[in-house]
């Protein structure tokens, strides 16, 4: 177990990665078509917009902090918090723990708990 120790001081990357791989992937149907998602959503096309930026500019501050300085991550982790909030009370939290067939919040508190940890943590992980 030492010789994992070793790698401590790159532990951080993955889930950095996996963070900002995410909300990108989600920001650009958002950012390319707001419309369709608005209606698809029920929501306002400038919230959905709103949404994209935010998740796009969360993705680019998480890795910038990886390598730069610690409000990019703390500012990331805060954006990203903001959005899953977002979410889980508008969308998942109806629909129960479950993630698996029926949408419910699991992966998104895994998300805003991440996300919360950046946040404090900042890039003293």
């Amino acid at each position: 177990m030492n010789a994992l120790k070793g790698l401590a001081p790159l532990a951080h990357w993955p889930l950095r990665l996996s963070l900002a791989a995410t909300f990108a992937f989600h920001a650009w149907p958002k950012l390319m078509d707001a419309g369709a998602m608005a209606e698809n959503m029920n929501m306002p096309a400038m919230m959905i917009m709103m949404l994209g930026v935010m998740e796009i500019a969360g993705a680019a501050l998480i890795l910038y902090g990886g390598v730069g300085p610690e409000w990019a991550t703390q500012l990331a982790g805060l954006v990203f918090a903001v959005v899953m909030v977002g979410a889980i009370f508008m969308v998942h939290a109806v629909m129960g723990w479950n993630s698996i067939g029926n949408m419910g919040m699991e992966f998104q508190v895994l998300i805003l708990a991440a996300s919360l940890y950046f946040a404090t943590k900042g890039n003293d992980v």
